[in-house]
């Protein structure tokens, strides 16, 4: 049975009987798993599966959204009129005549182990591996949570245009924290894994290495010293992660944010604002990477978009409605949780390219400062660009080599302005996971970046050291 039962068309005349410049209807049909294990023992297991349709209008660069799970012909006809009530700016648009319809249908990646192929018991047994390897890897290691999380999800996307697309997005989740305590010292270890990927990802990388590396991580900071405060030189290495391109600059090219005057880069398109030896990608059309697919959640063909390209602002990321304000095309970033919410710009696989420098070399030309291995959380003003993000795993680098590990580190700085300082980039490139949030919605997302020297950075720690 094919995921839209109704005359979606229909549907469509429907909402825009009050008016409106563009509609669409998305429809969703998803399936999810989770197995979350805490105080050594399985706390949930959650089997779900959702169904529902947004319909959308646009009117006047304003939008009017309505969803429901009735997919029933006469109840979408009911949610329509509902959104087309409460377009009350538009003209009402008479008998619309017939739509030239183009559909399209993505199958999505060539998975090897669908989620719904593996039993649930299988599943769990994954995770009280990696429970058991955290537990037992050091005795101050306290506490270990391990979450698993898999979905399918089937949706389709019809508008005004005529455009039809359908596809099969498949995600998988693996987490794994330790809490790691000595006397009064406590300290916590996290590492993820997953992407557009089913369980074959474990056969590459199998539940207890993704435990090791988060229990190493907590055990090995407890004795690291306090990091020294102050300015000093920092190398961020791939390993870390692309978190701070993805806080510090790519919420800032998010066209939303950005043509309301609300982002630091805000008008400054053509103009220079990195290092000529940066340039930002946002590129969902990566294989298997947690933030690729084929179309977005509007049913604009996934693209690879330059947003900075030597060192030149070249774009904004873009949805259908900023597309619209600013009389350009959508670059594929329109996003959504689910049918509940309307699409807004989101990043996808935001990352700065590799350079040219070797990475063993950008370590050795630093005669003294701070190697970041793994960054955690930060906060991010995006209208004036300043962050500050915690270190979770760094090393003081003393005459170009990496030397003891340090804890309790931050980063304090401005986005535009650290771009602008970078003077090395190396030749690798590192991928980090994660869930990004924006207007109460969370969409899967991965960032990189290659080995990166900042030549100066405001490192919080002690400033006795």
């Amino acid at each position: 049975m094919g995921l839209v039962q109704f005359d979606p068309f229909k549907v469509i005349r429907a909402a825009l009987k009050g008016g409106g410049d563009f509609a669409d209807i998305y429809v969703e049909d998803g399936v999810n798993n989770s197995v979350v294990c805490e105080e050594d023992r399985i706390e949930k297991v959650i089997s779900g599966r959702d169904r529902g349709v947004g319909i959308r209008v646009i009117a006047n660069l304003k939008t009017y959204y309505a969803y429901t799970n009735d997919l029933t012909e006469k109840g979408l006809l009911e949610v329509a009129g509902v959104v087309a009530k409460g377009v009350r700016e538009g003209k009402p648009v008479g008998d619309i005549g017939p739509f030239n319809v183009k559909k399209e249908i993505a199958k999505g990646f060539d998975i090897k182990k669908m989620p719904p192929a593996v039993e649930l018991s299988e599943k769990v047994k994954l995770v009280k591996r990696a429970n058991e390897t955290a537990r037992s890897f050091d005795r101050r290691i306290t506490q270990v949570r391990v979450v698993y999380g898999d979905g399918i999800k089937k949706f389709a996307v019809i508008n005004s245009l005529g455009e039809w697309i359908e596809e099969e997005r498949t995600g998988l989740v693996f987490i794994c924290s330790a809490v790691s305590r000595e006397q009064d010292v406590v300290q916590t270890g996290y590492e993820p894994l997953g992407g557009a990927v089913g369980l074959e990802v474990f056969d590459e990388t199998p539940p207890e290495k993704v435990a090791e590396n988060a229990a190493r991580r907590a055990v090995m900071m407890l004795s690291a010293r306090r990091a020294p405060g102050g300015k000093m030189g920092v190398i961020l290495s791939s390993e870390a992660g692309g978190t701070m391109i993805h806080e510090a600059v790519g919420h800032g090219l998010e066209a939303d944010l950005a043509l309301q005057k609300l982002s630091v880069y805000s008008g400054k398109i053509g103009e220079k604002v990195a290092s000529s030896l940066i340039t930002v990608l946002d590129d969902s059309t990566i294989p298997y990477k947690r933030g690729s697919f084929f179309f977005d959640d509007e049913g604009s063909p996934a693209q690879k978009t330059v947003l900075v390209e030597n060192g030149v602002l070249k774009g904004y990321m873009c949805d259908r409605l900023n597309a619209m304000r600013s009389g350009g095309k959508s670059t594929g970033n329109g996003r959504r949780e689910s049918y509940h919410h309307r699409p807004i710009p989101r990043m996808t696989n935001t990352m700065i390219a590799p350079g040219k420098e070797n990475p063993a070399s950008i370590i050795k030309s630093l005669d003294r400062g701070l190697f970041v291995k793994k960054m955690g959380g930060g906060q991010v003003n995006t209208v004036n660009g300043d962050f500050v993000f915690e270190v979770t795993e760094g090393y003081m680098i003393e005459n170009g080599k990496v030397g003891e590990p340090v804890r309790g580190a931050t980063l304090t700085g401005n986005g535009p302005e650290v771009l602008m300082n970078i003077d090395m980039v190396g030749s690798d490139l590192g991928f980090g996971i994660g869930t990004c949030g924006k207007d109460a919605q969370g969409v899967p997302v991965s960032d990189a970046q290659p080995t990166l020297r900042i030549p100066e950075i405001v490192v919080g720690g002690d400033v006795r050291g």
